[in-house]
């Protein structure tokens, strides 16, 4: 169960439960009314307390001929695996909601991670498949700022209203990677691209404030180098205002394949860039490390060195604004060569999943294993 800030255990997760007296009958069902009455702004995923961080998960199929890992291939079975291997629960379960796969709201995915007592936190993707480095061929930010997809994006706010409980959602990720579709290289560059990737977030989040979507909190995720390194591309030209934002995030990888040659500084390294930039332009917002990782087999880079630093400096408390992690479990193909192949997945290796272990046992005053809920 959530803790409350204020102290009221609210039953917000269903459960079997022994035979009541008929007065803890009805001041349980008091409290079940009292919940189910809330409206969806009065329960929000809280910061937890000075000092501690969540600990979240994401987990990616492993890409095979036959296989094109979806970034929602998380399974109940994979959450009690990693966390089994790693001795931590963990808050959130971070997915993709791909729109070429559905533009529905992620009903079924949602009720079981909330029934682990977690928070779904939802990749919001409007792109026709997950190629990238190319312009968006349906779902461009000129349509979405048109309203195009107006009634899709209204009924997706109305079922995620209809869930009801505490949503963390990301529309644009990395926007200044230009990787991705939205990024100002395919939407009318320096000129215009920063600007329309604003305007359709605001677009986006105002729709679905419009349905009543209250129980959505939205984190804006910016990738720690602005890719290309251009005045004109970086991420403060995305930030869409902090009235459309409750948190922001950074993704800050080490080598992400085993021949990569650049990406091999620390996350600290990559922190001292990016997080007095995130701070500055965001004042007071939350700062999570949405996505960070490192290749099992890079040449260059010991993933389990390169984790274990950045681990311990998480702990540190030397960034006050950051409140939670996740690293990137995923394994991919990138050519015809098998050696070549991606694999970030923890549990793959032997000396990471010992390195998480340890560093989690070892800072475990410091880890929020539960979500903390306020009203």
């Amino acid at each position: 169960m959530f803790r409350i800030e204020q102290g009221i255990r609210l039953p917000i997760w269903q459960a079997k439960r022994a035979p009541y007296s008929c007065a803890v009958k009805a001041i349980h069902l008091l409290l079940v009314t009292c919940a189910a009455t809330l409206n969806a702004h009065d329960v929000r995923v809280a910061v937890p307390t000075a000092g501690k961080l969540y600990h979240g998960l994401y987990w990616g199929g492993v890409g095979t001929d036959e296989h094109d890992p979806t970034e929602h291939d998380v399974t109940p079975n994979d959450v009690a695996g990693y966390e089994q291997g790693v001795g931590k629960q963990t808050a959130w379960i971070y997915f993709a909601n791909n729109w070429f796969e559905s533009r529905k709201f992620p009903a079924a995915m949602c009720n079981w991670i909330r029934d682990l007592k977690k928070i779904p936190y939802i990749r919001l993707m409007l792109r026709s498949d997950v190629d990238q480095k190319h312009r968006e061929k349906k779902f461009t930010l000129q349509k979405i700022i048109a309203g195009e997809f107006d009634d899709d994006l209204r009924a997706w706010a109305r079922g995620a209203k209809e869930f009801g409980s505490p949503l963390l959602i990301e529309w644009g990720t990395e926007p200044n990677g230009e990787w991705f579709s939205w990024n100002g290289k395919w939407n009318g560059g320096a000129g215009e691209g920063p600007a329309r990737y604003v305007a359709a977030y605001r677009h986006i989040v105002d729709l679905m404030r419009g349905e009543g979507a209250d129980n959505l909190q939205w984190v804006w995720h910016v990738n720690w180098l602005d890719e290309p390194e251009k005045d004109w591309n970086r991420f403060e030209n995305y930030f869409p205002g902090g009235d459309y934002c409750d948190w922001v995030a950074l993704s800050a990888y080490g080598p992400t394949t085993p021949t990569m040659h650049d990406g091999t500084e620390s996350l600290a390294f990559k922190m001292r860039e990016a997080y007095p930039r995130l701070v500055k332009i965001a004042p007071g917002k939350p700062i999570i490390i949405a996505e960070f990782g490192c290749d099992l087999h890079n040449r260059r880079v010991n993933a389990a060195e390169w984790a274990q630093a950045a681990l311990a400096d998480l702990f540190s408390n030397r960034w006050p604004g950051v409140i939670g992690f996740c690293w990137w479990n995923e394994g991919w193909q990138n050519d015809d060569h098998k050696k070549h192949d991606t694999d970030m997945i923890i549990l793959h290796d032997r000396d990471l999943t010992r390195v998480f272990r340890d560093e989690l046992a070892r800072h475990a005053d410091k880890i929020q294993e539960t979500p903390v809920v306020s009203h």
